[in-house]
């Protein structure tokens, strides 16, 4: 049987084994983008609702606790546009607050926003930055 494999691979064309890589690389990118998928919905399943700390961006808490970016961002007084990817300890030192007041505005304007019926309530993290 193996011989009758090896044999008939041997006589495909090019127009065959052209359809073969491109199967193959289709296989491969679908099973990548696949396990990807599978290993980004495991990781947030996990991190919902972390403690806030000094380390993490506005688009990590947004992600995290489930609420629009917008919000946060208009919370702390940040525009929208582009996208803030700064850490929060950044931000705290620019507005010259603490990183616990930076932590507490965004705990408010996440139960506000759970409040008003977008997500379940939220559960008061505290901890270092």
């Amino acid at each position: 049987m193996r011989t009758d494999f090896l044999s008939t691979v041997k006589r495909f064309s090019w127009q065959q084994w052209v359809v073969v890589i491109l199967f193959v690389v289709v296989a491969s990118f679908t099973t990548y983008k696949a396990v990807h998928t599978v290993r980004r919905l495991a990781y947030w399943q996990t991190h919902r609702d972390q403690p806030i700390r000094g380390w993490m961006t506005i688009g990590f808490v947004a992600h995290s606790y489930r609420v629009p970016h917008h919000l946060l961002t208009e919370a702390l007084g940040i525009p929208d546009k582009p996208r803030d990817k700064r850490p929060l300890r950044e931000i705290a030192k620019e507005q010259h607050r603490s990183i616990d007041e930076v932590r507490a505005i965004l705990l408010d304007a996440i139960n506000k926003s759970r409040q008003s019926g977008s997500a379940p309530a939220a559960f008061n993290h505290g901890g270092a930055p």
